[in-house]
């Protein structure tokens, strides 16, 4: 307790959530290392842009029928509902394999299902975290509720990378990893069922409204707040550079690796990498950085991040430019910005707080990934028929702009953040009397 800086009461809600982030982090990364080294090796990479359009698109249609959910109805009980349509989900992917199903259309399901396993499944674990603690306490105890989904890559990435040569001599195939997620995911239900069965959240009063109204009240709310509305800007732009250089990896490494199993092993060593900076930064710095340059200018560091690993890749265009860059961008963003980002949504009241976050989560980032592969794909099709074969500088230049373009949002978004915390949209939510508002006292 004293390590960790637990407060009494604490323990129990911390271990639970940071054991659900773990499994879905644990199976989420199988899925993702699975699906793609399957999709570059049988599919090709260029043809990822084309799936990466069709996972956005998924996304916001999947994102607005949460968005009529996330608000409305006990927010345990979604998760209960996630966690056994994502199981379901995987038993009838593990049924498409066994029935031999086209390579494209399986591979790119598994990749689609793992990128709702990383977005769906966050949304609403994050909205209920929010409502479980206070925004001091969010930002205390986030962090540590991080690490432990951080350990849960670390888990997935090992199993991924050696499940081809330990399945291989049980006479078994890759596809029975489906079986081991969807058990993770029955797992994961019982724990939510038993773990939270005595938590009570504060009563909202919730106004049914139509499907266009319910989709358009996040936007409408960080429009309406000039701290919101920059920090969107500099979302979109981040997230647009995070798949540019994401890309950019696939496609120089599907070059390199030509055959699965050798391609699965090089993506989860990458992707190992990236965990342990992950967990390294978040333990050890994310709050650190928060508390000491405040939360105002701890959004500072992804776009600045952005520009360095933009410039990093256009001096140095191999595949350690590649590797070099997505580590460079990813670790800020997935450490000290999304931390600041959950801390500052704490803010935002219940009634609102879903849609707010699932419109900065969700539509943002299926916005940017739609960006990209539109600019990206475009650039590659024109440079070809022009027979221009170093379009990499292009996109990546375009790359450097949108980096610019989201540190100066984060910029003028300093500037009216006090301002913007007056905002009476802003107020904090009375809390019920609990044993948190009794610590709180007392600090």
């Amino acid at each position: 307790m004293r390590v960790w800086n637990l407060r009494s009461g604490e323990l129990n809600l911390v271990l639970v959530l940071g054991f659900a982030l773990l499994g879905n982090s644990l199976a989420q990364k199988i899925a993702e290392i699975e699906s793609i080294s399957r999709f570059i090796t049988d599919v090709g990479a260029p043809q990822f842009l084309l799936l990466l359009l069709v996972n956005s698109m998924i996304s916001i249609v999947m994102t607005g029928t949460h968005t009529l959910l996330v608000d409305r109805f006990n927010r345990i009980q979604l998760l209960h509902f996630t966690c056994f349509g994502l199981g379901l989900a995987f038993i009838f992917l593990r049924c498409l394999f066994a029935l031999n199903a086209p390579a494209w259309l399986n591979n790119s399901l598994f990749y689609l299902l793992s990128e709702q396993q990383f977005i769906f499944f966050p949304l609403t674990f994050w909205v209920l975290a929010n409502d479980l603690f206070d925004p001091r306490q969010a930002q205390r105890l986030f962090p540590l509720i991080s690490t432990l989904g951080l350990f849960g890559n670390l888990i997935g990435i090992f199993i991924a990378a050696f499940s081809q040569d330990l399945l291989q001599r049980v006479n078994s195939d890759s596809a029975e990893l489906l079986s081991f997620n969807a058990l993770i995911y029955l797992i994961l239900y019982l724990v939510f069922l038993f773990g939270l069965q005595n938590v009570q959240l504060r009563k909202t009063q919730m106004q049914v409204q139509p499907f266009k109204e319910t989709l358009l009240e996040g936007w409408g709310f960080v429009k309406s707040i000039p701290a919101f509305r920059y920090l969107t800007i500099s979302i979109l732009a981040v997230v647009v550079c995070e798949n540019i250089f994401d890309f950019h990896l696939l496609f120089i490494s599907g070059t390199i690796f030509t055959d699965q199993n050798s391609y699965q092993k090089f993506f989860s060593a990458f992707v190992l990498i990236r965990v342990i900076g992950y967990l390294a930064f978040e333990s050890v710095f994310t709050r650190f950085l928060i508390n000491k340059f405040d939360l105002k200018n701890a959004f500072l560091f992804s776009p600045v991040a952005a520009v360095g690993a933009a410039l990093v890749a256009i001096t140095n265009p191999g595949l350690w430019g590649g590797v070099v860059a997505v580590l460079l961008h990813n670790i800020p963003l997935y450490t000290v910005d999304k931390t600041s980002r959950r801390s500052f949504q704490a803010f935002v009241p219940e009634e609102r707080r879903g849609r707010v976050s699932l419109f900065l989560d969700s539509y943002l980032v299926a916005a940017g990934a739609i960006i990209t592969a539109l600019v990206v794909g475009g650039i590659i099709i024109i440079s070809q028929s022009l027979g221009i074969m170093d379009y990499f500088y292009m996109y990546m230049v375009f790359g450097v702009i949108v980096a610019l373009i989201a540190l100066f949002a984060i910029l003028k978004m300093r500037s009216v953040y006090d301002a913007s915390l007056f905002n009476w949209r802003l107020k904090r939510r009375q809390r019920s009397k609990s044993i948190f508002d009794k610590l709180d006292s007392q600090e």
